[in-house]
């Protein structure tokens, strides 16, 4: 390593320190690369130390690595991970020798590997299915676990009675914890609930909370009683909520008063208005409620049943627990239905990929109106853990302490988080020595970023996870089994099998991700569209004839088995961790004023990381192009009409838009163009 002192004084260090840290690394033996990371890593670098350098020495240790593009691991799998984690159990029970090896068995015997999974998640069944995988209806109508009876809340509660379901924190009170027996109760006071106010079996009933306790609890009551849970974000404005009721029409809502956002108290009832014939279980964020009830609607304090006895209601495999929505290539959103086999993909991501056990405490901020947010409850549950919750706004300093003192173990978030964690230092003087697994999705992250977020906690890796609504968890992922990049996925998921294809349809290293059904918890039907439609129509075979469905993602493969993300492909994109339709957007923008034509494009940041909105305009012919305040007034359209979350980073003008022969929007044209004008 050539380093100097005054580069290690550049980056924060007092001279005194500089120096003792350059004897100390002029003394080391000559070691390779990945011998010597993992030297520093062990004796020198610590949370305390500025992250200036360990960013110094990790490009210095790594700078052939990094300036030929191959990946440079930041993070070694120890002796826990090698013999104590679930992959490595699977791999001694089956004899297996590597990732790479139990990959190519999970997706050439589809029907093992779903009953070890089975197995190993031990799901409860009231009625055993007669086979795991039937196809005779086509591979796009796969049928999982024929004749079986079930309900996927009873493997969320299984052996269970005292350890500690849930810890939470609302404001600045006490930490307080809730058993598994406590959150059971709970549950079967909704599901009583439901059951005495007259809703059948798949009832469907929709949910528009923050992530609480009783969110939790509703949620798995709903779907304890046989109906349906109709998931909406509590981000979203009252036209998103009124388009996804009325797509889905439930037969009532569970929704909070208000919602807090730091020192805000934002409406959530409201949104509903007078002229919506809904009816609502309205729960009060604080002790009481704020706002006064419409005719015919209930508090939360009469809704729940008095009977503590939780039963669940036997249901087929294939039918509905939840409606989640995802944005496509037009307007409206994707209804997208979980039923009762998706849990078992999300449960299992979380065993294989995240390692949780028996044990952990397992945070990440999101809502249930994400995928994210039911995948957390089947994750944690299913696999005997403690589910994390905070109302603390995820990037204050607030949460990263909550973190702390709830002794997080598995710690997911989306890249914008960790972008404002580095930004601000939130977690300067914090111990999260005890995470033992961060993991990322929603948007492409940025190396510098995670490498940061790895350093905070003394050096654990980040499992970069990517999938969609459609698929109850992820495709590729990474593993506590193979050394960890920043900002790479290490591996394919365990079962599931995709091509990376090029314009052509042939192999390539670069390309757009098709999967290669069947997958336990991929989707086979939509509420509101054709399924063939938007997943298969068109698609030809693939190189050895496998029926191809599309997705969307580009990836690039990397040399040692590592892949990166490169956005999507088609018209969606991801912001902030959501998904959502560049039309969807450009649909709302047309009402700013002087505008004739808008187009909405996700353009990643020159070092990479999550996607920056960027909006192009046609202007009407008599109208001045003034980028400043036409970006305000969008800026506001999209807070008050679809999404305060979604922040817009420039406006440009464009004489006309780039389109193909069949008057599509040219989007990678207007990219390449926004990236060219900013270099």
């Amino acid at each position: 390593m050539d380093i100097t002192a005054t580069a290690l004084e550049n980056c924060g260090l007092s001279p005194e320190t500089a120096v003792q840290l350059l004897q100390g690394l002029q003394a080391l033996p000559s070691q390779h690369e990945n011998e010597l990371w993992q030297t520093l890593v062990t004796d020198f670098l610590t949370p305390e130390l500025p992250f200036a350098v360990h960013q110094l020495l990790y490009q210095s240790v790594y700078q052939s690595q990094i300036e030929s593009g191959r990946p440079a691991p930041a993070w070694f799998p120890g002796e826990r991970e090698l013999s104590e984690s679930n992959l490595a159990g699977w791999l001694n029970e089956l004899n297996l020798h590597s990732m790479e090896d139990l990959h190519s068995w999970s997706v050439h015997d589809r029907s093992h590997f779903t009953q070890k999974l089975i197995d190993s998640l031990r799901i409860r069944f009231q009625e055993p299915p007669r086979e795991i995988m039937n196809v005779e209806a086509g591979i796009e109508q796969v049928q999982w676990l024929t004749r079986a009876r079930l309900n996927i809340v009873e493997s969320c509660f299984r052996d269970k009675a005292d350890e500690t379901a849930v810890c939470f924190q609302k404001g600045s009170s006490e930490l307080q914890q809730l058993s598994y027996t406590e959150l059971k109760q709970l549950t079967a006071q909704v599901a009583n609930g439901l059951r005495e106010a007259g809703y059948e079996p798949g009832s469907r009933i929709a949910v528009m909370m923050s992530m609480t306790v009783e969110s939790v609890a509703i949620f798995l009551g709903i779907i304890a009683a046989g109906c349906v849970v109709v998931t909406i974000a509590d981000s979203f404005s009252a036209e998103e909520m009124q388009v996804r009721l009325k797509i889905t029409e439930p037969e009532l809502i569970f929704i909070q008063d208000i919602i807090s956002r730091g020192s805000r108290q934002l409406p959530l009832y409201t949104k509903l208005g007078q002229e919506q014939q809904l009816p609502a279980i309205v729960l009060p964020e604080l002790e009481m409620l704020q706002v006064p009830l419409r005719e015919g609607d209930r508090p939360w304090s009469e809704f729940l049943s008095e009977n503590r006895e939780l039963t669940c209601e036997p249901r087929n495999p294939h039918d509905e627990t939840t409606i989640l929505f995802s944005s496509g290539t037009t307007g409206n959103p994707k209804g997208i239905p979980w039923d009762q086999t998706t849990p078992i993909k999300s449960a299992g991501d979380g065993f294989l990929h995240h390692d949780i056990q028996a044990g952990d405490v397992v945070c990440w901020p999101t809502n249930l109106g994400w995928m994210m947010g039911p995948w957390l409850v089947y994750a944690t549950l299913i696999n005997d853990a403690t589910l994390a919750l905070s109302d603390a706004v995820p990037t204050s300093c607030s949460f990263c302490e909550f973190v702390q003192n709830a002794r997080v173990t598995m710690l997911g978030l989306v890249p914008s988080i960790v972008s404002a964690w580095r930004s601000q230092d939130s977690v300067a003087g914090l111990d999260w020595t005890q995470i033992k697994v961060f993991s990322s999705t929603g948007e492409c992250s940025n190396p510098d970023d995670m490498l940061w977020l790895m350093s905070r906690a003394g050096y654990r890796p980040v499992i970069e996870y990517c999938g969609g609504t459609e698929t109850g968890g992820g495709y590729i992922t990474g593993t506590v089994l193979k050394p960890g990049v920043p900002g790479l996925f290490a591996c394919p998921a365990v079962g599931f099998d995709w091509l990376l294809l090029d314009e052509t349809g042939h192999l390539t290293e670069n390309g757009e991700v098709f999967f290669v059904p069947p997958v336990i918890g991929l989707s086979t039907r939509l509420i509101n569209r054709d399924h063939h439609e938007v997943y298969f129509a068109d698609i030809p075979p693939g190189p050895e004839g496998e029926l191809l469905r599309r997705h969307g993602d580009q990836i690039e493969a990397m040399p040692d088995g590592y892949f990166r993300a490169q956005g999507r492909i088609d018209d969606a994109m991801n912001l902030g961790g959501i998904k959502v339709s560049s039309v969807q957007i450009e649909e709302l923008l047309t009402q700013a004023e002087g505008v004739r034509e808008v187009a909405a494009i996700a353009v990643p940041p020159a070092g990479g990381g999550p996607s920056l909105l960027v909006i192009y305009v046609v202007m009407q012919p008599e109208a001045n192009f003034e980028a400043e305040s036409l970006q305000s007034g969008m800026q506001q359209i999209i807070r008050s009409q679809l999404n305060p979350l979604f922040k817009i980073q420039a406006v440009r003008e464009i004489g006309q838009l780039p389109r193909t022969a069949s008057n599509k929007v040219m989007r990678r044209k207007l990219r390449d163009l926004f990236q060219g004008s900013e270099t």
